[in-house]
């Protein structure tokens, strides 16, 4: 049940006659664990909460630094040096107090990373590096749990959701291999600041359509994003029958 202030609060979103009262209520109810508080992470974190999911878990174990200023869009300059995940969740705290958000300040690995999976609703991943995303594939394929997955680098970006509740949908590791990955990371390569903005919100858009059941979600299609010509291109995307994760 929506209290007076959640119905003024989530009206622009209630009034839509698709999505409406219950799909408010479906994002009350909704554990949503986002697994990186930087440049995808901040606006994923940002909107989801601003849009009423009721519970947030943000893990992250990095500090702030002056060069994540640039994109990461949830810090300010005073507060260099601290938690990322902290940080974060105070942010959202103070845009709405009606959500509740948990900060881990640090890495999830082994059967911590599973048993909150296993609490999730849904996790996304905004993660930079390929061993984590392995992971939390994994994780979310053998706990059931769908997976928003994003990535940005120089001026490209990807998303995707991956459902293992739904026979048809692939998982991560059918899109790529686990041998022959190698991080690419924004310190290296480079990144141009909305970029990650555009793929952190394509993300949480993607998060509430899954979690409210409205709308056609990702599953088995990549869209990429080249950002300097400003084209959106999809690929289709099937499971892999011999995947050693979802095939089994």
């Amino acid at each position: 049940m929506l209290s007076d202030d959640e119905l003024l609060r989530y009206s622009r979103q209630i009034l839509m006659p698709r999505f409406d009262i219950s799909g408010q209520e479906k994002l009350q109810s909704a554990k949503v664990l986002v697994i990186g508080a930087g440049g995808l992470g901040c606006p994923v974190a940002l909107y989801l909460g601003a849009a009423g999911v009721g519970t947030l878990t943000l893990v992250d174990d990095d500090n702030i630094e002056l060069a994540n200023l640039q994109r990461q869009i949830g810090f300010e300059t005073a507060q260099l040096g601290e938690s990322k995940a902290e940080s974060l969740a105070d942010r959202i705290r103070r845009i709405n107090p009606l959500v509740s958000v948990a900060a881990l300040n640090q890495r999830l690995e082994g059967d911590a990373l599973s048993r909150k999976v296993e609490e999730a609703t849904l996790v996304v991943d905004c993660t930079d590096n390929f061993n984590t995303r392995f992971a939390l594939n994994r994780a979310c394929v053998s706990a059931k749990v769908p997976l928003v997955s994003g990535a940005a680098i120089r001026g490209e970006g990807q998303v995707s959701v991956y459902d293992s509740r739904r026979e048809e949908s692939p998982c991560y590791h059918c899109l790529y291999p686990e041998q022959g990955n190698e991080d690419l990371t924004c310190s290296e390569a480079g990144v141009i600041a909305p970029l990650v903005g555009m793929i952190g919100a394509t993300q949480a858009m993607e998060a509430i359509k899954v979690i409210s059941g409205v709308g056609t979600s990702l599953v088995g299609r990549l869209l990429i994003l080249d950002a300097w010509e400003m084209q959106w291109r999809e690929m289709k995307l099937a499971r892999d029958p011999s995947c050693p994760v979802c095939s089994g």
